[in-house]
């Protein structure tokens, strides 16, 4: 009998806000749900991690959480129309959590089992999207690391459901979720291989480094299966997939489906060379690359009949050239749009018609009939009065009337800028913003055209943002070796300086102990961080002292150059015995350093009592019942004459006591 376990999640509420309604799907890493933010009253994704993917001990769960955590402030910034949103980050029971963008549609990869393969014109559709996705995340230092048809989702078209896959929407998940995951087993594991091993770039499986050119490398393999309904590489191990990408080249889609256009090959093949320099630099290459060749295809395409033959005077073949429908850019989204030039004529300047040898003769005739008519003369006035005036009034126009002056929107906010505009009737553009150290982020630092120049009404002036100071936070350098840790500084535009070196046990000499300012601290480009190195392990190892008597302690470190620094403290010990020490024992220190001793003033003392005058017996009990060894003289059977130490003396505890008795 099969057994299904509930999942305890369902309906459950995290953080106090996110009521979790259902599970959406399971995958490797993580399982997605959908949920209700029950603040902000609308549907999310929530992704939580499996408890397998992250560390199995305890103790090492609070570093993966670290990691994932600084992966997903880093994503939630990442902000464009094709990437899924990262709303909010968190833990539940100990595992993280994603807050994402409900996306309503299906993955690749449920498209492609459904349809296997797909035209080219939708897979030019798609990939113009994903590559638009993944281009932002390289102008933004990411690397996704795990592109593949799981994480490219399709979502329900304008026109209508996800059916019509040249208009749908296309986003891209998990950026930095395979980072945050392969940082935490690299600790433990060392270079363990993350990337799904179909869509994998062989330096990743050579060198373990992944860089812009890996994603391109992994779109490529993305391409070349939308194409073909395979992956290039198969095989029983996924060690036996992941090397084959090192040793074999991508074979070109057109092998698996004859017919296809050779620029839909060319783009494959640059995408996938093994060689990572010989690929595109990064997804924004590839996308302006991807969005050329749909362009030239659809040019041809444009002109060509329902099915296109082979342009030759053979009959038409079995294998008619795959079409790919035409996409003028005006149809694309803003962010995909190629920039519009205008077509050159090719063809030569017509010649100048030759004059007619009449035509001198017939203007004068025309000339004379009409000036020698007094109504003709005032025609011609007439035709030379509006022509006059049009003419004031297009010059005025176009030398005056159809300009204003533009405002000064210099170091005014953005929304203030944005007022003073509308007010004039202009509209604003952006520039690319820049760091500036006085101005606020958001503020004015400079338009064009300049205040008080002349601008056409309802024109654009285009304004350079501030994005306030640039600050970075000094990174953890901390047990790196010091030629490591200064090109870390230099790519921050930091400088490194190395300070006072110092003895420690634990790092070898030449490795970075500390830094000023400390890490994460924020400061701004050309900040001098000065590096405190390791000199090793100091020469002198301290001896272990506690047990031992001062005397002996003093022997011991005079022997080695050691100072002792003695403070005496109340114990049960005996007296000036060593009760501890700093630095430890094993610790390397240099000579001539004070080792603090704390030393033991002995027990506390107690008072003799009297008992002169009890019988000898009596007196026997009373000091023995205050813990002092008696020892009674002459007659035992007689009166207690003399106690030595006398009474009320104070001495150490168990001190033997005399009692003469006669």
């Amino acid at each position: 009998m099969d057994t299904q376990v509930a999942d305890t999640l369902l309906g459950s509420l995290i953080d106090g806000r996110y009521r979790i309604r259902g599970r959406v799907a399971r995958g490797g890493m993580a399982t997605v749900y959908t949920a209700t933010d029950e603040r902000l009253e609308r549907t999310v994704a929530v992704k939580i991690i499996h408890p397998t993917q992250a560390p199995e001990a305890r103790a090492r769960i609070a570093n993966f959480v670290a990691r994932f955590t600084d992966e997903a402030k880093t994503i939630a910034r990442l902000t464009h129309p094709n990437v899924v949103a990262v709303y909010d980050q968190g833990t539940h029971a100990g595992l993280p959590y994603l807050v994402m963008e409900y996306v309503r549609g299906r993955t690749l990869r449920d498209v492609l089992a459904e349809r296997r393969r797909l035209n080219p014109d939708e897979v030019l559709a798609i990939a113009e999207q994903m590559l638009a996705a993944i281009a932002a995340a390289h102008r933004a230092g990411l690397v996704h690391r795990d592109v593949k048809p799981e994480n490219v989702l399709v979502a329900e078209a304008p026109t209508g459901g996800v059916a019509n896959l040249v208009d749908s929407v296309v986003k891209v998940a998990d950026f930095g979720l395979a980072r945050a995951v392969e940082a935490s087993a690299d600790d433990e594991q060392g270079n363990q291989l993350m990337a799904t091993v179909a869509y994998v770039a062989p330096e990743l499986v050579t060198e373990g480094r992944a860089d812009p050119r890996t994603d391109v490398y992994s779109a490529g393999i993305v391409l070349f299966e939308m194409l073909t309904g395979r992956v290039p590489y198969d095989g029983d191990r996924p060690v036996d997939v992941a090397w084959q990408h090192v040793d074999r080249d991508v074979p070109a889609p057109s092998t698996l489906v004859p017919g296809l256009p050779p620029a839909l090959d060319g783009l494959v093949q640059r995408a996938t060379r093994r060689d990572p320099a010989a690929r595109p630099a990064d997804a924004g290459a590839l996308l302006a690359e991807v969005q050329v060749a749909r362009d030239r295809l659809g040019d041809v395409n444009s002109t060509s009949t329902a099915v296109l033959r082979r342009v030759t005077d053979e009959p038409p073949v079995s294998q008619p050239t795959m079409m790919v429908a035409t996409v003028r850019p005006a149809e694309r989204p803003t962010w995909a749009r190629l920039p519009e030039g205008g077509s050159q004529g090719t063809g030569r300047r017509r010649a100048a018609p030759e004059p007619d040898e009449g035509l001198g003769a017939r203007l004068a005739a025309l000339r004379s009939a009409v000036m020698g008519n007094p109504r003709g003369r005032l025609a011609v006035a007439a035709v030379v009065v509006t022509l006059g005036l049009v003419a004031a009034l297009g010059g005025w126009w176009f030398g005056v009337g159809r300009y204003t002056s533009a405002p000064q929107l210099v170091s005014l906010s953005k929304a203030d800028a944005q007022a003073q505009a509308d007010r004039a009737g202009l509209i604003l553009a952006y520039g690319e913003p820049r760091y500036d150290e006085k101005a606020p982020k958001d503020s004015v630092l400079g338009q064009d055209p300049a205040s008080a120049s002349k601008i056409v009404k309802g024109g654009t002036i285009t304004l350079t943002l501030s994005l306030g100071p640039e600050r970075f936070p000094v990174p953890d350098v901390i047990g790196k070796e010091y030629e490591l840790a200064e090109a870390d500084l230099v790519n921050l535009k930091l400088v490194a300086a190395k300070g006072t070196s110092r003895y420690d046990d634990t790092l070898p000499a030449g490795v970075v102990l500390d830094s000023s300012p400390k890490v994460g601290a924020e400061v701004k480009p050309g900040t001098k961080i000065t590096l405190i190195l390791s000199r090793g392990r100091a020469p002198v190892s301290v001896p272990n002292l506690v047990g031992k008597s001062l005397t002996q302690a003093r022997t011991i470190l005079a022997q080695l150059n050691l100072k002792p620094v003695e403070t005496y403290k109340d114990s049960d010990k005996p007296k000036d015995e060593i009760l501890g020490q700093s630095p430890a024992d094993g610790a390397g220190v240099e000579k001539g350093t004070e080792v603090k001793l704390d030393v033991s003033k002995g027990p506390p003392l107690v008072v003799v009592p009297r008992v002169i005058d009890l019988p000898c017996q009596q007196a026997k009990q009373v000091l023995e019942s205050q813990g002092f060894p008696v020892t009674v003289a002459l007659n035992p059977n007689a009166v207690a004459r003399i106690q030595a130490p006398g009474e009320n003396s104070q001495v150490p505890p168990g001190t033997p006591v005399v009692i003469t008795c006669f």
